[in-house]
């Protein structure tokens, strides 16, 4: 279950997937929240091969959920399950509830905290399992914005109360399991955010000499102005070498045109690109094209220390090296990468920019780089070996049901 788009959770479609494969009968709970992906999702449900339950857009819900902040705000300590849920926005709770309630399983896996209240009423119901994703360390991603402590609190409220009683739970990365136990007590298994050996280019791609220049790349949903981004045009401008940059993704917030404005101000201009979204099934080969992928989180909250997203390891299968920022998540991963990976400072333009001179002007490194790069994605960073530590846990739940009496099916 998840409160968003098939198509924007890969971490919903690879489970389903591997689950599937194994014979498990699944069903996939989504919400209709986004136009700019809708089109993938229709593509991605014609080709399942397991159900896909889809929940209809709910007219109000921004409305229904400022109500709900203002309830749970004049009550104090103790706010309902229920309610703190709403109250953290964003969600269609009650249609996800119903929705889940309809389905009888043996195991509900909630995806972000909105499907929690959902996935864990349909398990009591069905005398089920309850499983959680954290793909992010949901109760630390405020950034101390207006309303960010309260619905901060709220999300913290949903998960107290039900992740004690999940009997399996996965992170995906060290550093926000470790988050979570220490909050909560549970030990969730670290499942990677990496992606299946067939969505990768059958061949490295060839290129000319580095000395021509090195094209960077990033990509999310949205163009945001917290992704290190700035500090890389700047970058871009102190180097020697030449060094271009695409950007993917939806642009609804103009940011991209913000960054586009900086460009022009560096005299970058017609070196930075932006681009539309694509089909998530295309984003490892479109990567490909290109010298270095961008991972340049942000230490605006605490979830974003911690994590480590899709991007690195989009870039590892498709066989290019990876600037990391160094938040902590990512100095931990940068030591297993090697040289496929560098280490920048956000604060720190003029060491970025030497940075992209020495894979650029050094001869050998940028090849070295990607060729660890595309061995890396290969033998260790894909869907084909993190899924058995899926399989394994979602087993072990299982079997640990059977012998304890609390799952008799």
């Amino acid at each position: 279950m998840s409160p968003g788009n098939l198509a924007s959770n890969p971490r919903l479609l690879k489970e389903a997937g591997a689950l599937h494969s194994v014979g498990y009968d699944v069903t996939t709970v989504v919400c209709d929240f986004s136009d700019a992906v809708q089109a993938f999702d229709d593509e991605l449900v014609a080709s399942a091969p397991w159900r896909v339950v889809r929940i209809a857009r709910q007219r109000g819900l921004n409305l229904r959920s400022a109500a709900s902040a203002w309830i749970a705000r004049s009550m104090g300590a103790s706010v309902p399950l229920g309610l703190a849920c709403r109250a953290a926005g964003g969600a269609p709770i009650g249609a996800m509830t119903r929705a889940a309630r309809a389905i009888e399983a043996d195991l509900y896996i909630a995806h972000y905290v909105a499907a929690l209240p959902a996935a864990a009423d349909a398990a009591r119901r069905h005398g089920a399992l309850l499983g959680f994703d954290a793909e992010d360390f949901h109760s630390g991603e405020g950034t101390g914005g207006a309303g960010d402590d309260f619905r901060m609190r709220m999300v913290a409220a949903v998960e107290q109360a039900t992740l004690p009683g999940c009997h399996y739970s996965t992170a995906a990365s060290p550093l926000i399991g470790r988050a979570y136990a220490r909050r909560y007590g549970i030990a969730p298994t670290t499942i990677l955010n990496v992606f299946p050996l067939a969505m990768a280019p059958l061949r490295p791609t060839l290129r000319e000499s580095s000395r021509a220049g090195l094209k960077a790349y990033w990509f999310s949903q949205t163009i945001g102005l917290d992704r290190g981004l700035q500090a890389f045009i700047q970058a871009m401008a102190l180097a020697r070498c030449h060094v271009t940059l695409d950007l993917r993704g939806s642009n609804r917030w103009g940011h991209g045109d913000t960054l586009m404005r900086l460009a022009g101000e560096l005299g970058m201009a017609g070196r930075v690109r932006l681009l539309p979204l694509a089909s998530p099934g295309e984003m490892v080969r479109l990567a490909g094209d290109y010298d270095l992928g961008l991972s340049l989180e942000t230490d605006i909250s605490e979830s974003r220390q911690y994590c480590l997203t899709n991007k690195i390891f989009t870039y590892l299968l498709a066989g290019i090296p990876t600037m990391l920022s160094d938040t902590p998540a990512q100095r931990a991963l940068a030591v297993e990468l090697g040289r496929a990976a560098c280490v920048v400072s956000l604060g720190e333009p003029a060491a970025m920019a030497s940075a992209l001179d020495r894979l650029c002007g050094t001869e050998g490194v940028l090849e070295e780089a990607r060729a660890t790069s595309w061995r890396l994605g290969r033998e260790r960073y894909n869907w084909e070996v993190e899924q058995r530590l899926l399989l394994a846990a979602v087993g072990k739940a299982f079997e640990a049901a059977r012998t304890d009496g609390s799952w008799r099916h």
